[in-house]
């Protein structure tokens, strides 16, 4: 199957608009008049519109990420006597009635992860501790990029399940790799600021983003070092406080960690030390990949800094995650409104010549260019703008210009202080 002509059927259905959208404005370029495209555009941008409405019956409260809702079938019996009725009551017990599915995950992570998990320290044996670092690696996705609308929207639940919206993420974080609110301080406070810029501890300007040795280099400082870096960047920028924080997010799951070794020292190594190795080493490639291409011209745009990906592994099982230029455009948008704001936006992403890839993730693309296979990576660009008409051998050495690392002397020019 060629990524340039496959289309996945497990596509979102939001997805599948976007994709036949583009696809069409790429196929009848200069052979229809504008009127027709506009048309074609407020309709697709109308039936998202009525998927997110909550008073429209076309309304989709995403309940699981295997299905959308429509495509989910039940014994008539089931549907109008359990699963209506539990929807109805969940839709009013998370902060966005779209987010069913994030209190169905909390559901599931209780009734599984921490069972398994507090059943190692009782009684630890190697074949359940492979098993449940296994089943963690399935969870993680969905798990990271549900506490990423966490900590951009300050909760996933109704204000009255506050407690456990502002607690959960203390048992549930470090059983996925993460440190106490170390993800909000780098992510929110420190990425989204700072934007891929110079200042960015996990800026990709400064590497040479098809080469290996960089990129272990990218992902062994922020290792060994980000328990320095994050309180050493607030510090310098004068947040005492915020630094102080911050250093007490890492130590302090640290400590936790050395207490639970205490108790069963093997289950703590696989309930919260192999997460964490894999989380950060994942975190790191899959932030290079939304970051590999930076435009050589105008590195500071955030159209053309980061990338949008439609694809089933980021915007089924991990919320949107595909969307990263809409979300650097506004880390407080919804999801869920990712791609209905692309659709919107369309023009304004291909007059800026930001890159739209499908049917690859974020991982793959930094795989992709460790290989140093950008013909692939052209194959999985969906042309908009001036990218209409390219060769396969012109969006090839296009991509390559992007990947390119930045001098200081360039740093210094290309970025606004």
């Amino acid at each position: 199957m060629s990524p340039d002509t496959y289309i996945d059927t497990a596509l979102t259905r939001s997805d599948l608009l976007v994709l036949q959208n583009l696809l069409r404005d790429a196929s009848t370029a200069e052979k229809e008049p504008p009127s027709a495209a506009d048309d074609h555009d407020r309709r697709a941008v109308a039936a998202m519109d009525a998927m997110n409405d909550p008073k429209h019956t076309s309304f989709d409260p995403t309940i699981f990420v295997l299905w959308d809702t429509p495509d989910i079938k039940l014994p008539a019996v089931v549907d109008r006597y359990v699963f209506q009725p539990y929807v109805r009551w969940a839709r009013k017990a998370v902060r966005v009635e779209t987010d069913v599915v994030m209190l169905n995950h909390l559901f599931l992570y209780a009734m599984t992860s921490i069972p398994s998990a507090l059943y190692l320290f009782h009684h630890f044996t190697w074949l359940h501790a492979v098993l449940h670092c296994v089943m963690q690696g399935y969870y993680v996705g969905t798990y990271n990029l549900m506490m990423h609308q966490h900590i951009h929207q300050r909760g996933v639940l109704a204000k009255r399940f506050w407690f456990v919206d502002n607690y959960f993420p203390y048992i549930l974080d470090p059983m996925f790799g993460h440190t106490w609110n170390t993800y909000f301080y780098h992510h929110v406070r420190h990425h989204h600021v700072e934007g891929n810029g110079p200042d960015d501890l996990s800026s990709t300007i400064r590497y040479q983003r098809d080469d290996i040795w960089n990129l272990m280099h990218y992902i062994g400082r922020f290792f060994f070092f980000v328990w320095y870096d994050l309180p050493g960047y607030f510090i310098r920028k004068g947040q005492y406080k915020t630094g102080l924080k911050a250093g007490l997010g890492e130590v302090s799951t640290f400590g936790m960690w050395y207490l639970a070794s205490l108790i069963n020292s093997r289950a703590a190594i696989f309930v919260f030390m192999v997460p964490f190795v894999l989380l950060r080493i994942g975190l790191m490639v899959g932030n290079w990949g939304q970051h590999a291409f930076v435009d050589e011209v105008e590195p500071d745009s955030d159209f053309r800094s980061s990338i949008t990906l439609i694809d089933v592994a980021s915007n089924r099982f991990c919320f949107n995650d595909g969307y990263h230029t809409s979300h650097h455009l506004n880390p407080m948008r919804h999801w869920r409104q990712h791609p209905v704001a692309f659709l919107k936006q369309k023009e304004q992403y291909a007059a800026e010549h930001a890159l739209v890839f499908r049917n690859i993730d974020y991982i793959m693309i930094t795989v992709r260019l460790m290989m140093k296979d950008y013909m692939h990576l052209a194959k999985c660009l969906v042309p908009i703008g001036d990218q209409i008409g390219m060769t396969l051998e012109e969006k090839t050495a296009m991509l390559k210009t992007k990947t390119k690392r930045f001098s200081e002397e360039d740093i210094k020019r290309k970025f606004r202080n």
